[in-house]
């Protein structure tokens, strides 16, 4: 088998502001001195690296920025104190002279940072536990959804579908992989909203099979939780712990958890609650009591939490058939006459006491056999036994054969004939250990056909689910679906009922008009937007423009003399005009007595590109206008004669004034 070669780095600080490091990397037996390193380049060179063990010798000297180091650490990179726990530390060099490694006579950061490696290379040094073996998992929508319509809608749908899918996705694996877990959920528009997992195993466990996820529909963010308090760890493991007492151990998980412990004759040896309580601490907390065999629940299914306890003692897991009521707690709580601070301390010690109550009578049996075979001093270790599974009879002989080990061996004969009796013990175990198996074997056939048969009961339930769901999934895109015709046929009715109100006004006009004009009392417009030479020529290639014809111009502005002397020559009757008509175009048609008049002073009536005005009003407003210009024209007339009359009289008094001055200048020469 090829093993995996191991690098280590050991470090060493140069100096403190700004913080730097002498760095030395141990690989398989070979140092090399890597340089100096700021924090943040270590950090980076780490992540790169992605060493098995950083080795310092006091983790005092990363100060502040500890916790901070220890975040950025890749899962599978510890973080060793070779000197030893917090309190009971040694200098380097006694603990390179104790592992026989040579050091040097003057001692600098370099050469500190070498001998931690060389000494964390031989398992010496403790472990800076900063997290427990416990990790939030957080599933999570990971863009907004944005504001109204059924775009939004169908995303937003989609997204809590994916969401949905994903926690599906992560539970599935927890599952198949055996973690425990506590999952809670969000439900929104039949999908999930958000999922949290709180699953009990360590960073590196999930290592490959839960990845984060950022920057799309849906987010997984992975958040390991960390210790209040740093724990340390020995890199080889201690002398074995001595034999401790078996218990039966109930747990009450939650924000405050609750353990009590009780021993295998009944009595209560532990009770004890605490808020916020990471799954390190209760399972230091237990292991300080005693070696549990049972670990129990008050609720049915079991918690993740109280999984994960069981499953790191090895021990059986009690879940009773239905979750305990408030009232049955109480009884249990009655009849063992102790009181309790707290709601958490007596549903942990009502699922202890229950479990022992189920484990009662076997237990008391067993204590009735033990003190016929004289074995009453090693009851619980015989109970403990038969709850992991053996039966008394193997249970017994076991603890027998171990005292029986512990004796000296009786001297062979001097004939050199074998004393057999450890064979023929040693078959009796085999063939006790082959009935016990085949046993099992029989029960978890058993437990097989059950499972097969409850499989199959949920893939039908799935199956018609599945099938369910379709439906409802195709019902409500056919109702989106008509929805959204509803919305698209609703606004084109309320635009086809404006059109209609509206033709239905100008129709009551156009009668009105037709009316007018068939009583000859009207006469019709000939109409232009604007009075510009394109819209002229659409008007006159559209309807024509005739001799005597009356023009309706919308927006005269921007004409000029040129337009108004083109609409002289066709010889229009009159114009008229929403706004005041340009100054040059005015002058054209005033000087060919063309007239020109606003839609205020005639009362034009308009729809769309229909317009007439009465006759009568127009014929008297044409006669009044041409009436007055002829005024002007003859008082303009006579203006101009009489000037000419002043200019003449002014021209013969200066041609007299001047003959008489050329008479006198001729008389004073004679």
């Amino acid at each position: 088998m090829r093993v995996r070669p191991i690098l280590i780095l050991g470090l060493d600080v140069i100096s403190e502001n700004p913080k730097r490091f002498a760095v030395v990397s141990w690989f398989n037996g070979r140092l090399e001195r890597k340089g100096e390193f700021t924090l943040y380049r270590l950090i980076r060179f780490i992540q790169a690296k992605r060493p098995d063990i950083v080795a310092i010798d006091s983790v005092t000297e990363l100060g502040e920025d500890l916790r901070k180091f220890l975040r950025a650490l890749p899962p599978e990179t510890k973080l060793v104190q070779v000197t030893g726990r917090p309190g009971e530390q040694r200098s380097l060099q006694s603990l390179a002279r104790e592992h026989g490694i040579r050091t040097a006579d003057r001692f600098d950061p370099y050469e500190e940072a070498k001998l931690s490696a060389l000494l964390a290379s031989r398992g010496v040094g403790y472990e800076v536990l900063a997290f427990e073996d416990e990790v939030i998992v957080r599933v999570t929508r990971g863009r907004s959804h944005g504001k109204g319509g059924w775009s939004q809608d169908r995303y937003r749908k989609r997204v809590h579908n994916l969401v949905r899918d994903k926690v599906r996705e992560i539970e599935d694996r927890l599952r198949r992989a055996d973690i425990p877990f506590d999952l809670e959920t969000e439900e929104r528009d039949h999908g999930l909203a958000r999922g949290e997992f709180r699953v009990y195993a360590s960073r590196e466990e999930l290592a490959g099979l839960i990845r984060p996820m950022r920057g799309g529909d849906v987010e997984v963010r992975i958040q390991p939780v960390e210790r209040a308090e740093l724990g340390f760890a020995p890199l080889k493991g201690e002398e074995a712990v001595r034999e401790r007492r078996s218990i039966i151990v109930g747990i009450d998980p939650g924000i405050t958890v609750g353990i009590a412990a009780i021993d295998l004759s009944g009595n209560i040896v532990a009770l004890h609650s605490e808020r916020n309580m990471p799954v390190g601490e209760v399972f230091r907390f237990i292991s300080e009591v005693g070696h549990p065999v049972v670990v129990a629940t008050d609720v049915s299914p079991a918690p993740g939490f109280v999984e994960k306890i069981a499953r790191s003692f090895k021990a059986n897991l009690f879940v009773p058939r239905e979750s305990l009521r408030v009232e049955e707690k109480n009884e249990l709580l009655r009849g063992l006459g102790i009181k309790v601070e707290d709601d958490h301390q007596r549903d942990a010690l009502a699922a202890a006491y229950k479990a022992y109550l189920r484990l009662k009578p076997k237990l008391e049996h067993i204590d009735a056999k033990l003190r016929d075979a004289g074995l009453s001093k090693k009851a619980d270790e015989v109970k403990a036994l038969v709850i992991q599974g053996y039966n008394l009879g193997e249970a017994m002989q076991r603890v027998a054969a171990r005292r029986e080990d512990r004796r000296p061996e009786p001297r062979q004969e001097e004939s050199g004939s074998v004393d057999v009796r450890p064979y023929l013990r040693k078959i009796r175990e085999l063939e006790e250990r082959i009935e016990f198996l085949e046993r099992e074997n029989e029960e978890l056939r058993g437990i097989i056909r059950e499972q097969r048969r409850t499989i199959e009961r949920l893939e039908r339930r799935i199956a018609d689910y599945d099938e369910e769901v379709r439906r409802k999934v195709l019902r409500e895109r056919e109702l989106e679906a008509k929805v959204k015709r509803i919305e698209v046929l609703e606004k084109q009715l309320k635009e086809a009922k404006a059109v209609i109100e509206r033709l239905s006004r100008d129709l009551v006009q156009v009668k009105r008009m037709n009316v007018v004009e068939i009583r000859g009392s009207a006469v019709p417009l000939k109409v232009l937007r604007v009075l510009s030479w394109r819209e002229l020529e659409r008007l006159e290639r559209e309807v024509g423009i005739r001799r005597g014809d009356v023009l309706f111009v919308l927006n005269p502005a921007g004409a000029g003399k040129a337009i108004a002397e083109e609409l002289v020559e066709k010889e229009i009757k009159a114009l008229i005009t929403e706004r005041p008509l340009p100054e040059p175009v005015r002058e054209v048609l005033r000087e060919a007595h063309v007239p020109f008049f606003t839609s205020e002073e005639l009362d034009v009536k308009r729809v769309d590109e229909f317009a007439v005005v009465e006759r009568e009003t127009l014929e008297g407003a044409i006669e009044e206008l041409l009436s007055r210009w002829e005024r002007e024209d003859e008082r303009r007339e006579a203006e101009k004669v009489l000037r000419l009359l002043e200019e003449y009289r002014l021209e013969r008094k200066k041609e007299l004034l001047r003959r008489a001055e050329e008479e006198a200048r001729a008389g004073r020469k004679t």
